[in-house]
């Protein structure tokens, strides 16, 4: 059960409420900007939903897990898996940021690094290591040619 607790959308979700309620509840009258900022959120929103959906559609296309805690039966090289290892967790990271934005949840900023922090310590870590004992050479060159985040 904890297993299914421990997973990168919970972690999002409890991310942007801690933004959210710093939003509501201590704006502490500080303000990013107008109509641009809502503008940059939404984009930064949009961009997070579109990367999910991508990675999403390579996952399935190669019939393999999206389940952090498993190991894949294969490696993802192909579509947006080309630019980044990890699509899913920059999605999420740029929906964070996104709400924050649209938000003008100012003091709700640091978290944008701390979120980063944690979902790399807690998944993108040990994926990488259950990917590097599974694949070796192979996503040994992959990890040369394909950055972590962007």
């Amino acid at each position: 059960m904890l297993k299914w607790i421990d997973m990168p959308p919970v972690w999002l979700v409890g991310f942007l409420v801690l933004a959210w309620a710093q939003a509501m509840w201590a704006p502490m009258d500080l303000s990013l900007g107008g109509g641009w900022v809502d503008f940059a959120g939404g984009l930064l929103v949009g961009g997070g939903v579109l990367l999910i959906a991508l990675a999403a559609m390579e996952f399935r296309k190669h019939k393999t897990t999206i389940v952090p805690h498993e190991t894949p039966e294969r490696l993802i090289q192909s579509g947006i898996f080309k630019r980044s290892r990890n699509p899913i967790y920059l999605g999420d990271a740029l929906i964070l940021a996104g709400f924050i934005l649209r938000w003008d949840a100012v003091l709700a900023l640091p978290l944008i690094p701390v979120f980063v922090w944690v979902i790399e310590r807690r998944f993108v870590i040990p994926e990488e290591n259950r990917m590097r004992r599974t694949f070796r050479a192979d996503f040994a060159r992959y990890c040369e040619k394909t950055r972590r985040w962007l």
